[in-house]
């Protein structure tokens, strides 16, 4: 079951809303109709528009690293609004520390701009930023003036707060940016998160002392999130000093184009093998999954050609490409598996399960490595 559904659809980007989305419009209602007493259903009202257009905000600060990112032919799957806030989903990291820099300073620019304009627009409406109380007592009413000066604080607010140096925020890309053009990027990653983690700590215990319950959570997600990257630079550091040639499975089974659902039942069980190429000759013309088998079983109890069942459409990538490489590359084309070819010629199969393993195993080995250098240090 999917938890969001898509609402529009910009350069190619799915944007969606995930169903719990709609607590924050509640909250909003249930704020404003309070701040409201007289008319409360006016006020809910207000909360409701206020909440939208605040998230539209957050949409177009998303659109902005987006459309960053696709300059950078980095493709974008969509953009999530969550209660909290939205989310760019970025096939991958960009390659170089400055494409990095201008992805993650294009969403802070972005809300700049509308704060610029939102500041001349509510100046036009004779705001005047200079006597403070009159400013919070326009923050208190509902009107046009109110919903602006409100968008207008939010954007502020937002900008700041995502220049905060606290990966992954905004300004932990932009640190981390600015940190690997000098020191590399499996560096920079391990002092940018550890800067994060250090920043959400002091947010959990501000947001501890003041009760603050929502800034305690956005500290845990920052605190755990910086975990999380620091191990995906880590994989991704040990990943490419491997090629995808060097890690297939050069005794793999295969099938040919006579053979039936039954043997491949049989491979599955016999082998623990998941997925197998479809050979005619030396080409590899399909591939069959366990999925597969198991939805040709569920649909129909009849012994079928495994060409009846393959797929025909499938991921080709080089033997030169790193594990890092074909990883990205599955990912990004939602691929389970991919076939390694040296030119035209068909090696076998890789899939995220075989490059998994192969980080498991790469690790272990760095570490004993590791090891042996303390060891023969202290001795």
């Amino acid at each position: 079951m999917s938890w969001s559904f898509r609402i529009a659809r910009v350069r190619g980007i799915d944007i969606k809303v995930h169903i719990t989305f709609f607590l924050i419009l509640i909250f909003g209602a249930l704020q404003w109709a309070g701040n409201v007493p007289d008319n409360p259903l006016e006020g809910a009202l207000f909360g409701v528009v206020l909440m939208i257009l605040l998230f539209t905000c957050v949409t177009l600060h998303e659109l902005g690293h987006s459309i960053a990112a696709q300059v950078f032919d980095i493709p974008v799957r969509e953009i999530v609004l969550y209660p909290l806030g939205g989310v760019a989903f970025i096939s991958r990291n960009p390659d170089k520390p400055w494409h990095e820099l201008v992805i993650a300073a294009a969403g802070p620019l972005v809300n700049v701009v509308i704060a610029t304009i939102l500041f001349f627009v509510t100046g036009g409406l004779g705001v005047n930023f200079l006597d403070a109380p009159a400013v919070l007592a326009v923050l208190r009413d509902p009107s046009l003036a109110t919903m602006l000066l409100w968008l207008l604080f939010l954007n502020i607010t937002l900008t700041l707060f995502n220049l905060v140096p606290a990966f992954p925020l905004d300004g932990g890309r932009i640190l981390r940016a600015v940190l690997a053009m000098g020191l590399g990027q499996t560096r920079a990653t391990r002092i940018a998160t550890t800067v994060g983690q250090i920043a959400a700590v002091l947010l959990g215990i501000l947001g501890i002392v003041n009760g603050q319950l929502l800034l305690t959570l956005i500290a845990l997600f920052i605190f755990f999130s910086a975990g999380q990257e620091r191990v995906v630079a880590e994989s991704k550091n040990v990943l490419t000093s491997l090629k995808v040639g060097d890690a297939y499975n050069k005794h793999a089974l295969s099938l040919e184009i006579g053979d039936r659902v039954s043997k491949v039942v049989d491979y599955i069980l016999t082998s623990y093998q998941p997925d197998f190429a479809v050979m005619q000759g030396n080409t590899i013309i399909g591939v069959v999954t366990r999925n597969d088998v198991l939805r040709a079983l569920a649909e129909d109890p009849i012994d079928r050609y495994v060409t009846e069942i393959m797929q025909r459409d499938f991921l080709r990538v080089e033997a030169h490409r790193s594990l890092d490489e074909v990883r990205d590359l599955l990912i990004a084309n939602g691929a389970q598996l991919a076939a390694v070819f040296d030119g035209t010629r068909y090696l076998g199969l890789v899939n995220l399960d075989d490059i998994s393993e192969a980080f498991t195993v790469l690790m272990f080995m760095r570490r004993q490595r590791e090891l042996r250098q303390q060891r023969s240090t202290v001795v």
